[in-house]
């Protein structure tokens, strides 16, 4: 069969021919609810790192600024979403033909940083107070209690609100960033149960000694920013390429798949490339079988660019992917 001489009945392969406009559009209005979430929630945190660095720099108060870098990470985590469902339809330019993705990262790397700085200071504040006895007493009253109060107000309403909008737009954004939200209340509630003591029973030793655990999840966020974006800035394996050929293997027509690579960040934005063995002699049929293959790993796998090399049938390779230790058996 001559490449140049299509057969007359080609099979489709799964590949609708005829696209309707206008198909996506439940997807537009799923991510534009999702948006309005995350920029609603943006200003609540906003409002609470406010709150909370102002009563904290009031009373002196450590483990209450240290909250408060807690608390900035809520903000990070929206802004992030922002930039992540903006993503969600990566649009590339003539300067950056494989996005802007990255940009996102790095900006992630600096939030590390100083997150670690600002919790080195708290830490450092914190052994001066007791190893000099320097530093002004907490001095916490009734209106920087009841701000508090309203803070974490503020911070049960986001969770609970994320949680139920996330679950019933199915949306991975607003659940984690929910998860994120209620670990911050109860650390609000630790802090809140400190300062009582520190007004009730007039214990200094509470807010310092409270500053410590803040502060060491302080830690913890910032590892947990760099353990999700420095993947993304080295070009880790995204996808592992058994998982790629079992899903491009689903698709008729494909015989075998083999040289096998990923990278980028899985929900927001791959690139793969493979080389296919098909199961067609001429190139509209060749086409089609990759347009289905293409269309099937973005349904599976979200925003993703595949480099496919077309291969004859009679072509065979044990090469799984790049690495001498992996074949495909």
């Amino acid at each position: 069969m001559s490449p140049h001489h299509p057969p007359d009945r080609a099979p489709n392969y799964g590949v609708d021919p005829h696209p309707q406009p206008g198909s996506d559009r439940p997807s537009s209005q799923r991510r534009q609810a999702v948006r309005r979430v995350l920029v609603i929630t943006l200003v609540l945190n906003l409002v609470v790192v406010a709150l909370k660095g102002w009563v904290g720099a009031l009373t002196g108060s450590l483990s209450l600024l240290a909250d408060a870098l807690h608390s900035v990470t809520d903000s990070i985590n929206n802004v992030l979403g922002l930039v992540t469902n903006h993503l969600a339809t990566p649009e590339p330019d003539r300067e950056h033909p494989y996005g802007h993705q990255k940009f996102e990262a790095v900006g992630a790397l600096g939030i590390a940083a100083f997150l670690g700085i600002a919790c080195f200071e708290v830490l450092k504040t914190a052994f001066d107070r007791i190893f000099s006895q320097t530093g002004k007493a907490v001095k916490i009253e009734g209106p920087e209690l009841w701000l508090l109060i309203i803070v974490l107000g503020i911070n049960i309403f986001v969770a609970f609100y994320e949680r139920s909008v996330g679950r019933r737009l199915d949306s991975p954004i607003l659940l984690a960033d929910a998860q994120h939200t209620m670990s911050d209340v109860w650390i609000t509630i630790s802090v809140l149960a400190g300062l009582l003591g520190v007004w009730i029973f007039k214990l200094q030793w509470l807010d310092v000694a409270l500053s410590f655990p803040v502060a060491a999840l302080v830690l913890w966020s910032a590892w947990e920013v760099l353990k999700n974006n420095l993947p993304w800035l080295v070009d880790e394996m995204a996808i592992a390429p058994e998982a790629l050929q079992q899903t491009v293997l689903e698709v008729p027509g494909v015989i075998n798949c083999h040289s096998v690579a990923s990278r980028g960040m899985l929900g927001r934005q791959v690139f793969a490339e493979m080389h296919l063995v098909v199961d067609a002699n001429d190139v509209e049929t060749a086409h089609r079988i990759t347009e289905a293959v293409e269309m099937h790993l973005g349904d599976r796998y979200g925003p993703i660019r595949p480099t496919i090399h077309i291969e004859p049938p009679a072509y065979v390779s044990d090469e799984l992917t790049y690495t001498p230790d992996s074949r495909d058996v």
